[in-house]
């Protein structure tokens, strides 16, 4: 097969599991397109796969790394598209899993990145209106909200690189690498619980340490502070709130995440959706398996 196979949806679909059945069915190696997942020490809570749940199939940009470093979508852009050619190049099948949208975008269409500029003007010091007013400085038709922090910034850093307002910037849906791309998704309802369930099952296999660990090396990167998970268990070893408290605050974020993700791919990307069937999850393989080799 000449094509990426793509497999994205909410946090708790399925999705990893998916993507080593079709790894056996189509000989494939995974890539990693979860944001949280390249970095080092980051298991529990991103739900990384494990070794056990690889069953012998070769994964990439999983643990590359260290929590202290930085990765961008600019980064990985240039080495998924490595990872791709290489794979293709052996007449194996590409399988990107995961559901950080922007990433698997960045790999597969004509997007254009620029590495982030050294020495770049720390614009976390200022508040939102500051902000606002520096943008409108910089781009005067610019329809970012001035309480959308994260886009404000992203659009000063990208002026800071291009000398030109990102509202200039070129959208493109180009496809540069062939794909396909599948869609997970269940009845929300259910997709809730299960997003509930796992919460609990990351406590009890050792989230707790996990977190603990991480908490002590006092490294608040993007990358601890970006997964659900770490941030919230920090307030408990603070002492700010109970471990129920924190538990019951990662469950609600992560529904919510789950929400945000179904509306990013549904907006984004033309997805072929299929529905999971927890207790027959070989009957949803196969499903997709067959609409896979029609394409």
């Amino acid at each position: 097969m000449e094509k990426v196979i793509v497999i994205v949806g909410p946090t708790s679909v399925g999705k990893t599991k998916m993507s080593i059945e079709l790894a056996k069915r189509f000989d494939g190696e995974v890539i990693n397109a979860d944001s949280t997942q390249v970095y080092r020490g980051l298991d529990i809570a991103t739900a990384k796969v494990t070794e056990e749940e690889k069953d012998g199939v070769l994964h990439h940009l999983l643990d590359i790394k260290n929590i202290d470093e930085d990765y961008t979508v600019y980064h990985y852009q240039q080495d998924a598209r490595k990872v791709i050619d290489d794979i293709l190049s052996r007449g194996k099948t590409p399988i990107m899993v995961g559901g950080t949208g922007l990433y698997i975008k960045a790999a597969l269409y004509d997007y254009q990145f620029s590495e982030e500029v050294k020495d770049a003007i720390d614009y976390e010091q200022f508040d939102n209106e500051t902000l606002y007013q520096k943008l409108l400085e910089v781009d005067s038709k610019t329809d970012i909200h001035p309480n959308n922090r994260k886009r404000m910034i992203r659009a000063l850093q990208y002026y800071e690189v291009h000398k030109e307002p990102i509202s200039l910037k070129e959208k493109t849906e180009r496809i540069l690498i062939p794909h396909i791309m599948i869609g997970l998704t269940m009845n929300r309802a259910r997709l809730y619980d299960r997003i509930n369930e796992r919460v609990d099952e990351m406590i009890a296999h050792g989230l707790l340490d996990e977190a603990r660990k991480i908490y002590d090396t006092k490294i608040r990167s993007k990358a601890v502070m970006t997964p659900i998970g770490y941030k919230e268990l920090f307030s408990y070893f603070d002492g700010t709130q109970s471990l129920e408290e924190c538990i019951a605050l990662m469950k609600q974020r992560s529904r919510h995440y789950a929400k945000r993700q179904y509306t990013w791919f549904r907006n984004q990307m033309k997805v072929q959706w299929f529905d999971v069937d927890l207790d027959h999850f070989d009957q949803t393989v196969e499903e997709v398996k067959r609409y896979i080799k029609t394409q």
